[in-house]
């Protein structure tokens, strides 16, 4: 499983950067005239997986949330893993 984006063609000029952290995880950044906004895209490890798991997967969003500027408008959009 992996994540990815489509783009309508009215936005493609405002995509600044996509980028893959790991097969789970991604983001879009996209500018307009006034306006930053950061797409995050995540697939969720579910309940059933080991705490470990989701130890991990919730440090790694934690770091790309550190490393994002923190004056723009984050938007996550997430789905639950259960593999």
């Amino acid at each position: 499983m992996g994540t990815g984006y489509f783009e309508h063609h009215r936005i493609v000029s405002a995509v600044k950067r996509v980028d893959f952290v790991s097969d789970t995880m991604s983001y879009m950044d996209l500018r307009y005239r006034w306006r930053s906004i950061i797409v995050l895209n995540v697939h969720v490890p579910s309940e059933k997986k080991s705490d470990d798991s989701k130890g991990s997967f919730y440090g790694k969003l934690e770091l790309v949330f550190c490393y994002l500027p923190k004056n723009q408008t984050k938007i996550p959009l997430g789905d639950v893993n259960g593999k």
